[in-house]
């Protein structure tokens, strides 16, 4: 019966890569952006995941059991969390789903995240992470709490999600987004048909997984932590319904990565292996203190409505938010001043000094003076390997998202409207991620190809929606 987990695993891992579900990114872009558009789809899954929850308990199809409210191990643990998985890149799934692209610094993340999780469940924390739990304020759910049905909750979240859907769908429907010219098969899932098939599975999930045993839905901290202790310990109780799913969503991954030409082994420098290790060690404790990651916590508990599940969402994202602001900066906008560009000063149309003022006009050149301000370049430009006629070229290779959308922000901001920006990238998030900045910040694309295997090239016209 586990291998119902390999097999739901497998489905799930395809679904999220092919639908770039990254919780991470979700709540990133509130901070950075202040887009909420992406975290509609994290609301989807819980909408769906608490009408099916609901239901089949109501049903006696299943028997959840409420977990109870620890306050300083959820609000450690969660904001501990958030931190580790800006560093490593990926919440705790979405690491599981990039190793299945051949991402080796989520390789790593992963590795550090199961170990320092077993070492909290089972092994030389596990004292520390008990203390941890001991002050247990004995809450459940905020429907228990105020004494009434579940349904209200359910129905009045479902509500809101299906108005942010429908907000953020007319909003976009107005919107020039350039997408890659492709086979269906090849096409990924919009994030809200992705977040509805999540939402989904997660129901699914709970019959299979108490058939065997195992009393709970969804789940990635406890599973990762099994799977790197089994073969250690040979222990038959970490081969179970968990450890089959998060296996089954790395082969899924890699299944749908390498059908769709978005699989290619891709080895991390330095900086990025160090934040690896740091962030998947983050993740695992923070997880294990906080009795959840972005599944069990973000997408289980908080649709059950559970104390612990919601408390964990927000300090998750107030981590996501401090670490957002520590290790990945806003592009800076360029200050143009008072002057004139490269292209003005070399073209028709340069500022007139005074002397030129009082010749006569035949002449063919221009007279410098202190008069005329030149503005400068911000250090941006640096980045740019000018190819002509107003085209550059931005080489975002290698890096993991959201630096490809985060530097391309940032060099655009040196250019002139008009000129053409062309960059190559090989991070899949990128390509949904990049057009939508470029739709949003009013700029067109030109051309949008796909080059190898995980790596794309885009060209972004400054201000060419605007034009």
């Amino acid at each position: 019966m586990i291998l119902t987990g390999l097999g739901l695993g497998a489905v799930l891992g395809a679904v999220m890569q092919r639908g770039r579900f990254c919780v991470t990114s979700m709540i990133r872009d509130i901070w950075l952006n202040g887009a909420w558009r992406n975290l509609t789809a994290l609301f989807i899954v819980i909408a769906v995941h608490a009408v099916g929850i609901a239901a089949l308990t109501a049903g006696g199809v299943i028997a959840p059991e409420d977990s109870t409210f620890a306050p300083a191990a959820v609000i450690i643990g969660g904001f501990m969390f958030g931190l580790g998985i800006i560093l490593a890149g990926g919440c705790a799934s979405g690491t599981w789903y990039r190793s299945g692209e051949g991402l080796v610094g989520s390789w790593i993340a992963l590795i550090m995240y199961g170990l320092s999780a077993a070492a909290m469940k089972y092994g030389i924390l596990a004292d520390f992470d008990a203390w941890m739990k001991s002050w247990d304020t004995g809450l459940t759910t905020i429907p228990a709490l105020l004494n009434v049905s579940p349904w209200v909750f359910v129905i009045a979240f479902g509500a809101f999600t299906i108005l942010m859907v429908r907000h953020f769908l007319a909003k976009d429907a107005g919107q020039a987004k350039a997408r890659l010219d492709q086979p269906w098969y090849k096409k990924p899932l919009h994030m809200y048909t992705a977040g509805a098939l999540i939402g989904l599975l997660g129901v699914i999930a709970w019959p299979l997984s108490a058939a065997t045993g195992r009393n709970y839905g969804l789940g990635i901290t406890t599973p990762t932590a099994d799977v790197v202790t089994y073969p250690v310990t040979a222990d038959a109780q970490h081969l179970n319904w968990g450890t089959m799913l998060v296996i089954g969503l790395l082969i899924g991954s890699f299944i749908a990565a390498k059908a769709s030409g978005e699989f290619r082994v891709r080895v991390p420098d330095a900086t990025t292996t160090k934040r690896s290790v740091a962030g998947g060690l983050l993740m695992g404790v923070g997880a294990s203190l906080a009795g959840g990651c972005t599944v069990g916590n973000g997408m289980v508990e908080t649709s059950m409505f559970s104390i612990k599940g919601w408390v964990a969402l927000g300090m998750i994202a107030l981590g996501i938010g401090v670490g957002a602001k520590l290790w990945i900066k806003p592009a800076k906008t360029a200050t143009t001043g008072e002057g004139y560009s490269t292209h003005e000063s070399i073209g028709t149309h340069a500022p007139v000094s005074a002397e030129d003022k009082v010749l006569d006009g035949t002449h063919n050149f221009s007279v410098a003076t202190g008069l005329v301000s030149v503005a400068t370049k911000p250090k941006a430009a640096d980045k740019l390997t000018p190819l002509g006629d107003h085209r550059y070229h931005l080489d975002a290779m290698g890096m993991v998202c959201p630096f490809p959308t985060v530097e391309a922000k940032d060099a655009i901001a040196t250019l002139d409207d008009g000129d053409e920006m062309v960059i190559d990238f090989d991070c899949t998030q990128g390509t949904e991620a990049i057009p939508q900045w470029a739709a949003d910040a009013g700029h067109s694309v030109t051309e949008f190809n796909q080059k190898e295997a995980a790596g794309w090239s885009i060209t972004v016209k400054k201000n060419g929606l605007n034009a």
